[in-house]
């Protein structure tokens, strides 16, 4: 492994020319830049979206080819390439603020992100948080020319103890709590996913958030962490080929218990690679035939669209931690069997019982329980479990294809395999055993029988419970997401409400106003034919009974008219008209006829211009109320108009051969008085003739409803 100092370098957004390196705080890493080609690391230090930001880091992994023993000048390349890892943080101040502005500088802001290329990713957190107080200091100067402090911080990085010796992890700063809280059970199918090496591609809007989850990710595999030097490139294998088999145990030394039991397991090998921030240019890195798996993430959307090219399973960070497997086999194989999901979600319960809103890295009550070394510690004791139980059921097949009995090869007290497998799920084991990384695992511990150290069984094993059936139905109740969608479906139809209460009442408000703009014109109508009709008796009322009777009634034609008509008629009655009585002082009226020919008179033809008007006016303004008690009624009234027009014609065409009648009758007596005859009828019987309230009675009473 490479033994590089920490280099420190500065990116400047150029407005011309985009990314680009503005200069390396030291000359090593100027020749270490030189020789080496990576054009991208200006876009992996300035990822999209960090101009929305504050403050913005980025974490990815870059290829050295250069060997440890090369020449520092000539910088020879030897077989002996390893990956580097990059951490930056992004920030942006005003461009006025600044004391010395250079000539380059057109925008209104400048963007400009510190680098610092370390040789381990070991000890991220802790280098994260020196990075942004040495980056906003920087900035707080306003002057980009002193670069005084990023040389003392290059110092500084020189003379700190390389923590790849100390022999620990070094996991500040990676929350496997927020993880838990965030992905609940879906953790363990994360990790699964990750020891079967498949395409797992992240995408979140936030680039730190998004590199660090898959850090604390494959911090779950215990040692990966330290073994990452084959992880920038998918050409790298120098871990496989140089790892030997253990051949003895400190029991009181963890080191070497991981060693003998096959770890860390080589997720990121030949064809594998991880890149916790990969911006779009180096997409056809993904795309190319020798990457098998990987491990990358991304703050652009444009890979959403294209997620079946570029993954197997897709975790959205954006939209509630979602998790899209596009593979059907890799989906039946991430199932969670009941003792995966029992021992997932004791652990779950266990961060959420002692959840801090204020300070999710610790438990509220400072426990042990649910913290971050009991989190390490329980998936620990669950991948050795996993692979005693793999070791175990590897050699089971050896002895029984052998024929030695179990009771020679000394496993006659161990669980049978099937079981195991059945609580691991064995359709996952079965793609498991097809890896890169189980066949190194199964090369550096077959004879060894680990399964002695580690019992093998799953740390939950064994059949359902009543719990597990009530856990099992819980998650089925939750995958349905019932309350959400009842919940959005009561606002929709609560909103939906509102808006029709809205608008039907703003729309019988216009109706209503132009109803009672149209009784004023109805009337001033019925004021103009009062007076029209008034002027018209004074002129008639020398000419008779008769002829007073016809002038104050309508024509036959003029009944027939308005009965083809009725349906532009509008009649007001001064009393009830459903309870059988004669209608009294009713005067039909023509609103809108369909015709002006069909009227005449001056008093006509303003009626029906007014009628005309309204009507239009009604039916351009009025909203399309559609409610049953609006057409009820007006069902109603118009069969209590039709009724009674229909009554009213009958009464009117009697009252005509009445008055016909009446007229040879009188006609008859007049000659039967010059001849000295007795008349067949008697005045009495004349004046006993019904009138238009009592003919009401017989011809429309029973329509007057």
């Amino acid at each position: 492994m490479t033994t590089i100092t920490p280099q420190v370098a500065v990116v400047d957004f150029h407005h011309a020319r985009g990314p680009e390196i503005e200069f390396w705080v030291h000359s090593d890493g100027e020749n270490l830049y030189k020789f080496n080609d990576w054009s991208l690391l200006p876009f992996m230090a300035l990822s999209d979206g960090a101009h929305a930001m504050a403050e913005e880091f980025s974490y990815f992994t870059l290829l050295d080819n250069r060997s440890p023993d090369a020449d520092p000048v000539t910088g020879a390349v030897t077989s002996a390439a390893t990956s580097l890892f990059g951490i930056s943080c992004t920030r942006q101040i005003r461009s006025e603020k600044l004391k010395r502005r250079s000539v380059d500088v057109t925008r209104s802001t400048v963007q400009k992100a510190v680098v610092v290329i370390s040789p381990t990713a070991r000890g991220m957190g802790e280098l994260r948080e020196r990075l942004g107080i040495v980056t906003a200091a920087w900035f707080a100067q306003e002057d980009f020319s002193d670069i005084s402090i990023l040389k003392e911080f290059q110092d500084s990085l020189v003379r700190a103890p390389p923590t790849h010796e100390d022999g620990k992890d070094h996991n500040f700063g990676l929350s496997l709590r927020e993880m838990i809280y965030e992905f609940r059970h879906q953790t363990l199918a994360l990790v699964k996913c990750l020891l079967l090496q498949r395409k797992m591609l992240f995408f979140g809007s936030k680039c730190e958030r998004l590199c660090m989850m898959q850090f604390a990710l494959i911090s779950l595999i215990p040692g990966l962490i330290a073994n990452l030097q084959d992880a920038a490139d998918p050409s790298l294998d120098n871990y496989a080929q140089k790892a030997q088999k253990a051949t003895s145990l400190r029991t009181g030394d963890r080191s070497s218990l991981l060693a003998f039991m096959g770890l860390p397991l080589q997720l990121f090998g030949k064809g594998s690679i991880f890149g916790p921030y990969t911006p779009l240019q180096q997409l056809d890195i993904l795309a190319d035939y020798d990457t098998k798996s990987y491990v990358v993430g991304s703050t652009n959307s444009l890979l959403l669209q294209q997620k079946e090219k570029y993954s197997d399973i897709l975790i959205n960070l954006d939209e509630s931690n979602s998790m899209t497997v596009t593979s059907p086999s890799l989906r039946a194989a991430l199932a969670l069997s009941a003792a995966d999901r029992r021992w997932i979600d004791y652990l779950t319960q266990t961060v959420l019982d002692t959840w801090d809103p204020e300070n999710p890295s610790r438990p509220k009550n400072m426990g042990y329980a649910g913290s971050e070394d009991a989190i390490r510690m329980q998936f620990e004791e669950y991948i050795l479990s996993l692979l005693s139980s793999m070791a175990y059921q590897i050699y089971h097949e050896t002895v029984s294809e052998s024929g030695i009995p179990a009771s020679v090869a000394n496993i006659e007290n161990f669980p049978e395999p099937g079981d195991t497998a059945t609580d691991f799920n064995p359709e996952f084991l079965a793609m498991w055993r097809t890896t890169n990384n189980f066949a190194l695992f199964d090369r550096l511990t077959r004879g060894n029988r680990i399964f002695d150290i580690i019992e093998p069984r799953h740390p939950t094993g064994g059949g359902l419970t009543v719990e597990d059936l009530q856990r099992r139905v819980a998650r089925g109740m939750a995958e349905l997401h019932l309350d959400e969608k009842v919940r959005e479906g009561r606002e929709q139809l609560g909103r939906t409400l509102q808006s029709g209460r809205e608008r039907v009442e703003a729309g019988m408000a216009r109706f209503w106003a132009e109803l009672e703009k149209a009784r004023e014109q109805r009337a001033q109508q019925r004021a103009n034919k009062t007076t029209s009709g008034s002027h018209g008796t004074a002129r008639t009322s020398g000419e008779g009974e008769q002829h007073q009777d016809l002038a104050t009634k309508p024509s036959a034609a003029a009944l027939s008219s308005a009965s083809s008509n009725s349906s532009w008629m509008v009649v007001e009655t001064e009393g009830e008209l459903g309870n059988g009585s004669a209608p009294s002082k009713t005067t039909p009226r023509p609103v809108s006829p369909p015709s002006s020919s069909s009227t005449t008179g001056p008093s006509s033809s303003t009626g029906a211009a007014g009628g005309s008007n309204w009507t239009a006016s009604l039916r351009d303004r009025a909203p399309r109320v559609d409610t049953s008690q609006i057409q009820a009624s007006a069902r109603e009234g118009a069969a209590r108009a039709g009724a009674y027009l229909s009554g009213w014609g009958t009464w009117a065409r009697e009252r005509i051969q009445q008055q016909n009648q009446q007229t040879q009758q009188t006609q008859q007596t007049q000659q039967q008085q010059v001849k000295g005859t007795p008349s067949s009828q008697t005045p009495s019987q004349i004046q006993s003739t019904p009138g238009p309230n009592e003919a009401g009675d017989a011809g429309g009473g029973g329509g007057g409803g």
